[in-house]
């Protein structure tokens, strides 16, 4: 009978964070535009974003009002159709997108990251596995072996 067993339970792999080795090699930049697209993608962006807007367009609406009933009352400085406004959300746009996308982008390389990590630990899993079959079978081997041996000594003593 072979005394030399396999130990299924070592395994010489180490186990890593792949989110936290993704965030260490994230740069400033990086960091910065994740940051930002974090915020501009909230609820409390889109409802500041509204206050501002109705906000904006209700005190100019307001001042060109009161300037048609007073004409020495405060100009309106965006009277409508806001083209001020229209041009301070075309600047936020044109860096918001870009700034979203790279985000976006440094999202898709980490889902890649972990979709590799999960294919490596899932093969380790099924070398594991494999291994702790070939045990169990070596097990199952020795037992029929022991039990055989129990049978023929117990046929002896009859």
């Amino acid at each position: 009978m072979e005394t030399n067993l396999v130990k299924p339970h070592l395994h010489g792999h180490t186990i890593k964070n792949v989110n936290q080795v993704f965030q260490n090699q994230l740069t400033k930049g990086q960091r910065v535009a994740d940051a930002v697209a974090g915020i501009i993608g909230s609820w409390t962006f889109m409802v500041c974003q509204s206050g501002i807007l109705l906000l904006w367009m209700g005190a100019n609406i307001y001042l060109v009002y009161m300037r048609a009933t007073d004409p020495n009352y405060f100009a309106a400085w965006d009277p409508y159709p806001f083209i001020l406004l229209n041009l301070v959300l075309s600047f936020q746009a044109a860096y918001t997108g870009p700034v979203v996308m790279m985000s976006q982008n440094r999202q898709a390389e980490k889902d890649r990251l972990m979709a590799e990590h999960d294919y490596w630990v899932n093969l380790k899993a099924e070398q594991e596995i494999e291994k702790v079959m070939k045990y169990l079978e070596h097990q199952n081997e020795m037992i029929k072996e022991l039990k055989a041996k129990i049978e023929a000594l117990g046929a002896e003593k009859e």
